[in-house]
């Protein structure tokens, strides 16, 4: 048996060190909330703000959420030197202004530096990833001005976060809005991890499938897909193009995944065959059932008082990762083998019938629903164990040894 990888802590931003800038908008409310978001994910969080955002929230206030003193005017006695703009940002690990007001985002295009934030972004160290995250009113953010500067921020580098589409604190509907918390800690986590799939493109299948036995009973499993979104969201973190193809499950769609739903193993398999063209990596993470119900009923059954029971007949389910592997044109291929006993030689097993490079196998009735899991890789040299750990952690080291693979 080879060595093995931690597990992680579920603690995403420990030990990290974020400047968060607050500019002039409405939006400025989400940002206290971002702020806790960030100090919960273990981070450590430096405000500052412009005046134009002390007019929505106060310095106070973000002192008591962050636990640090709050940034605002350029000449600040409390750093030695009085050069705040030099030596706020010089031991971050990300910069990200949130919001960000049509006006900031023209000051960066245009590298004007004329209060504090400003000249922090200008003098950042080149190290130090920067976001922004964009708040306006949908009309502000179609002019092509606006539209310009974003152009310009993003050939220099910046991370552009959002904005998403919706309501808006004027009333009217459309681009600008700022993107969530939740989310924008996504971007920021993602910012931090290397990009060891970039350029490629990963397709993925992810909790349950639903076989109907009629119109309102069907046959399914206790997959929660959480291991399959961590590991969609850990190769989106990795720069890759991610497709999720996703069974029925409560999850939120990871940031920046495009994700299908569908409910039987035969829709899934006709989505995966039509999506896999031009794929590099499929991960067949989804727990799809091996039969179907061959006389389904169009209505309820009921009960008619005999005590009778429906005799329900079983075809079986097209298998997913085996026609994929079967491509001529296939690409690299890994299953996940979710065993009840003798994994070590269910998992090898399976991976030798399916013809693929890696299978990850765990225990079932010991992950499903659980925010932890403990895995298992095998591949033609034998196999790995992953101990115990939160699954964005488990996912983010499997990625990561797919990629070494690639």
């Amino acid at each position: 048996m080879r060595a093995g990888v931690d597990g992680g802590t579920g603690m995403e931003l420990a030990g990290k060190k974020i400047v968060l800038g607050l500019t002039g908008g409405i939006a400025c409310y989400k940002s206290a909330e971002f702020c806790r978001t960030l100090i919960k994910a273990g981070a450590s969080v430096n405000v500052v703000m412009t005046p134009n955002a002390t007019q929505f929230i106060t310095p106070v206030t973000m002192q008591a959420l962050s636990g640090n003193p709050v940034y605002v005017e350029q000449w600040d006695g409390r750093v030695t030197n009085n050069m705040a703009h030099i030596a706020v940002t010089r031991s971050a690990d990300a910069f990200v202004v949130v919001p960000c007001t049509a006006n900031f985002a023209a000051k960066l295009a245009h590298g004007i530096a004329d209060d504090l934030l400003s000249s922090l972004c200008l003098a950042r160290p080149a190290h130090v990833p920067f976001m922004i995250a964009p708040a306006m009113n949908v009309e502000m953010w179609q002019k092509p001005a606006t539209q310009r500067n974003i152009a310009q921020l993003r050939a220099d580098g910046i991370g552009i976060l959002g904005p998403a589409a919706g309501e808006q604190a004027c009333g009217d509907v459309g681009m600008g809005r700022m993107l969530e918390p939740d989310e924008l800690l996504q971007e920021v986590v993602a910012a931090l991890q290397p990009k060891v799939l970039a350029g490629k493109r990963v397709l993925l299948t992810a909790g349950p499938t639903f076989e109907p036995i009629d119109p309102v009973r069907g046959i399914t499993n206790l997959s929660s897909g959480k291991m399959g979104y961590a590991v969609a969201r850990a190769a989106r973190e990795a720069g890759a193009e991610v497709l999720l193809v996703s069974g029925p499950t409560a999850l939120t769609t990871p940031y920046g995944v495009k994700r299908i739903d569908v409910q039987t193993a035969q829709q899934m398999f006709d989505v995966v065959m039509a999506q896999v063209g031009g794929q590099d990596v499929f991960i067949a993470v989804a727990a799809v059932a091996d039969w179907r119900v061959a006389n389904a009923s169009g209505q309820k059954l009921k009960k008619d008082g005999s005590g009778d029971v429906p005799q329900l007949q079983f075809e079986q389910n097209p298998d997913i990762l085996a026609s994929v592997a079967a491509l001529v044109s296939r690409p690299y291929c890994v299953g996940f083998a979710a065993e009840s006993e003798n994994l070590l030689d269910y998992g090898e097993q399976k991976r030798q019938k399916k013809r693929i490079p890696l299978l990850v196998g765990n225990i079932g009735h010991e992950t499903f629903g659980r925010d932890d899991n403990a895995l298992v890789l095998f591949d033609q040299n034998g196999h790995v164990e992953l101990p115990r750990g939160d699954k964005q952690a488990l996912a983010r080291q499997l990625i990561a040894n797919i990629a070494q693979r690639l």
